[in-house]
């Protein structure tokens, strides 16, 4: 729609639009409504503002810039008279632009001290509340400014989070400036002395809430002075002289609500707070140790009090409190505010109780301690999720966070307690996190999240997150412009791409083109959010379909920058699985390729290799694994360094994880399938390291090491290298030993290689002396490699089944020995025409040995069905290995294995012939 439009159109109270005079803006509009395009300035101001009023500050002047009514009404006091900028960056330049619309401002949340110091830029002389949490940085002289700039301040909370900076004096300066005050909640001060707090005393007559939380230290004489408080926390202080405050604030004459939680309190202090008390409603002591131990104490006897701690009934006792004894619910704090009754004492306990409760029990949830698994599963989740349905946006937060807490074991390695997460699971929580994460304030979107992305973990609760809409809800957050937002977002879609199951879902409901996205936004900051969406990319990778939809969002572009800009190692590692899961998987020739193509790409894989970080260098090895099966790729990573790079990473990783020592030797193995990178290889002393991989007890990392060492000792000169490493006996063993089929298969081929005589002219270089003592030790290997072999190959022959074979030509017979000698994984393994034609030559050998091991492989290479059956076949077609074959197969001499097999191969390739006309 024309600017001339929007200008011309006016409103009458009742909302209904006047076109005057102007009827080509008439007919514009009436063809509006023909096509049913909604004419957004025909809305009336009272919807607007409603509109304005659900969106952040920054949402909200971005909007009202669309025209000029919509401006003049997005500066309505109305819509300004609460500020929350926790999730946004707020330094003085933002403080200055919006300080226009702040005159009446009297609500103000915000975080760190940059926001802090930017605070008085608003020039909101009637802030009556202000709330901070990241306040460590926050010093004396900001807060001392801030006091003095706002006379007319109420509530001032700053933490959870210590206070580390500020001491006495910026309180005492409070005190004097703000008269007014009403609440006053600081964490972690070190020191709060008598002076400062007689200074609240004196200045603040309407003083009814303290809170020194988490203080090593405060004087408890001055506080019993305070007359005027209705509540006091004092939960997390250390140092505290419990005899002055059982002596003392009992004499408090207002005081209704008080809060000792983890501190070390005992049952004597705690019964003469109780029974002195005249007006004390409520005392809460969670997880206060002392107090806990004594089994035998009971609050019980104490009319119209109640004790909150670890071993009440805490719901019963709420329910008591605020209802009746017959109350059973677990929402005591919404069925109070639904219930419309009128007491204003318990009308003032329960927004106090909810913020004391979320503090302590987000606490209790940062530092875990034995013996609360009982408390969380059976009291704590349900109270969390009470507290997240408070009117108190604060305690959502706190909620929410307690939530995504308290389920975790292992950050490192993503291990939850299943007990918890299926407790708040029961008790309606994955619901009440799906609400609060579509709530329009972006704190509670954040906490809601990462909440809703710890409990994914667990299978049960990602399914349930997956069947409440939760995969659409947190693909919707992912785009957010609020980093923090986005960042929780796509760790939930990290979990929940870990599960099978889900990967289509997010794929569905626009996720990967989402977290591709988010790369592209802040690839210059946010390494929490890029960390994520690689990671979540990484798992959706591994899915076939999937993997085809992040390249072409533009996925391979996106995790190549990460690879080769970003410094940070979980990136690093997340965008180096991504890019090794994309070239496995999807159309993999076609993902495989463009990854390789993709400018840089390489090179940054490479030089991740050589990271100090064991996880990012295990995931670019991997990466360069997969990508090596493309010939160009493979040639393209030697040219980057790839043979030195890798060769390095195999000596190194000694003691490493068994998962890089894997990597590092399945790399070698790819590259190593050109001869040429072979032979660089070996010159590089890559045999050596190889050679102690396949000494290892684990069976991925011997059993890659094999495959590596195949390779290689396809050249005579790394077949020497292999005898002097030290590898025959390695190879002996895998060969023999070894729970893998594969590696003892592979082990037996590379033998076959380094003893078929090729090697024997590497052997005779130097004197004589040298000559004889080189040709005994050569000898002894090959007698030994010979048997072993042999040994090999008769593990796959059953006698009966061979004697049905010699006795019979009837294809029954065959296809029985050849069940009892497939190697399933065999079948993935492709051979070039140089090693068919050298297995296809040994046939001719007059070691019977390895006239049997030479059938035996090329009959796992060529049984039907195989990956690359087709593929050998024809070259053996081109290399008449039929011819061979046959010969070998009517041979008197050769033993009964080799002529079995031989035939076997034979039929083998009449059945692809045959398949290759059809």
């Amino acid at each position: 729609m024309s600017r001339r439009v929007r200008r011309k159109v006016a409103r009458r109270s009742e909302g209904n639009v006047v076109l005057g005079g102007w009827p080509e803006i008439q007919d514009e509009v009436l063809d509006l409504k023909c096509r049913g395009i909604v004419d957004w300035t025909s809305l009336p101001d009272d919807t607007v503002i409603q509109l304005l009023s659900c969106l952040s500050y920054r949402d909200r002047a971005s909007l009202s810039s669309t025209c000029r009514t919509w401006r003049s009404l997005g500066s309505s006091p109305c819509l300004w008279t609460s500020l929350d900028i926790l999730s946004n960056r707020f330094d003085v330049n933002m403080a200055s632009s919006l300080s226009p619309r702040c005159v009446h401002l009297q609500k103000l949340r915000f975080r760190g001290a940059e926001s802090a110091d930017a605070i008085i830029h608003l020039r909101a002389r009637n802030l009556r509340e202000l709330s901070g949490d990241y306040c460590r940085k926050i010093t004396d002289a900001t807060l001392a400014v801030i006091g003095a700039r706002h006379e007319l301040l109420e509530s001032l909370q700053l933490g959870p989070d210590f206070c580390e900076r500020i001491t006495s004096d910026a309180i005492k300066a409070v005190a004097h400036c703000c008269p007014r005050l009403n609440k006053i909640r600081l964490s972690g001060v070190r020191d709060v002395n008598a002076d400062a707090i007689n200074a609240l005393a004196k200045h603040c007559p309407k003083l009814a809430d303290i809170g020194f939380i988490d203080c090593l230290k405060v004087d408890e004489v001055a506080l019993g002075n305070v007359s005027s408080l209705r509540f006091l926390s004092v939960a997390g202080t250390s140092g505290m002289k419990w005899g002055v405050v059982s002596n003392l604030w009992h004499e408090l004459p207002n005081l209704i609500g008080l809060d000792v939680s983890r501190t070390d309190i005992g049952p004597s202090v705690v019964a003469r707070l109780l029974a002195s008390s005249q007006n004390l409603r409520i005392l809460c002591a969670l997880n206060c140790p002392i107090l806990e131990e004594d089994a035998s104490f009971s609050a019980s006897k104490y009319k119209n009090k109640l004790l909150i701690s670890l071993f009440t009934d805490i719901f019963k006792g709420l329910g008591s409190l605020f209802f009746d004894a017959t109350y059973k619910g677990k929402n005591v704090f919404l069925d109070w505010r639904n219930s419309n009754k009128n007491d204003k004492e318990l009308n003032e306990i329960i927004p106090w109780l909810e913020w004391m409760l979320s503090h302590t029990l987000l606490r209790s949830a940062e530092s875990p301690q034995q013996g609360l698994n009982n408390f969380w599963v059976e009291q704590g989740a349900a109270l969390l999720l009470s507290l997240m349905q408070s009117s108190q946006e604060d305690v959502q937060e706190r909620a929410a966070t307690g939530l995504a807490t308290f389920v975790v074991i292992d950050d490192e390695n993503a291990r939850i307690d299943c007990g918890r997460a299926e407790a708040v699971m029961r008790n309606g929580g994955i619901h009440l996190l799906l609400g609060l994460a579509k709530s329009w304030r972006e704190g509670l979107q954040s906490e809601a999240a990462k909440a809703i992305a710890n409990l994914s973990v667990n299978a049960n609760v990602a399914k349930a997150v997956a069947e409440e809409g939760g995969i659409d809800i947190l693909a919707g957050l992912a785009r957010s412009t609020n980093k923090l937002v986005a960042e929780e977002a796509a760790g939930g879609l990290w979990n929940l791409s870990a599960g099978e199951e889900h990967k289509g879902a997010i794929a569905e409901a626009g996720g990967i083109q989402a977290l591709v996205d988010l790369i592209f936004k802040w690839s210059s900051s946010g390494d929490g959010v890029l960390e994520r969406a690689a990671g979540a990319l990484a798992n959706l990778a591994a899915d076939d379909k999937c993997s085809t939809e992040v390249a072409a969002a533009g996925g391979v572009h996106a995790l190549v920058m990460l690879a080769r800009n970003c410094k940070f190692e979980g990136v690093q590692e997340q965008a180096a699985r991504a890019l090794a899961n994309l070239a496995a998987h999807g159309d993999s020739n076609s993902n495989n390729a463009a990854v390789g193509q993709e400018a840089g790409a390489l090179e940054a894989l490479v030089q991740l290799t050589r990271s100090t970080h064991e996880g990012v260098s295990q995931e670019a090895a991997g990466a360069l694994w997969n990508l090596s099966f493309d010939d160009r790729n493979r040639e393209a990573i030697a040219a980057a360094g790839g043979v030195q790079a890798l060769v390095a990473l195999a000596q190194s990783c000694s003691n490493a994880s068994t998962g890089l020592q894997e990597r590092a030797a399945g790399a070698l193995w790819g590259l190593s399938a050109s001869e040429a990178n072979s032979i660089a290889i070996g010159r590089e002393g890559g045999v050596a390291p190889l050679v102690s991989l396949a000494r290892s007890e684990v069976e991925d990392v011997h059993e890659t090491a094999a495959g590596a060492l195949w390779n290689l000792a396809f050249n005579p000169g790394n077949a020497l290298r292999i005898v002097e490493e030290g590898g025959v006996s390695a190879l002996v063993y895998l060969c023999s030993s070894s729970v893998s089929k594969m590696a003892r298969f592979m082990a037996a081929l590379a033998l076959a290689y380094m003893f078929d005589g090729r090697m024997d002219e590497f052997a005779t270089v130097g004197t004589s002396l040298e000559s004889t003592s080189k040709s005994v030790s050569l000898d002894g290997a090959r007698r030994t490699a010979l048997k072993n072999i042999e040994a090999f190959v008769l593990k796959f022959s059953d006698t009966q089944a061979f004697a049905a074979a010699a006795a019979s030509s009837a294809p029954a017979a065959l296809a029985q020995v050849t069940e009892g000698a497939r190697i399933q994984e065999a079948g993935h393994l492709r051979c070039s025409g140089a090693e068919i034609g050298r297995f296809v030559t040994m046939l001719r050998s007059p070691s019977s040995t390895l006239k049997a091991c030479a059938a035996f492989a090329l009959l796992q290479f060529t049984i039907p069905g195989g990956r690359h059956a087709t593929h050998h076949a024809s070259l053996m077609q081109n290399a008449g290995a039929a011819r061979v074959l046959r010969s070998a197969a009517a041979a008197a001499t050769a033993p009964l294995e080799a002529k079995i097999f031989a035939r076997i191969v034979l039929r083998n390739l009449e059945h692809h012939q045959i398949e290759y006309k059809v």
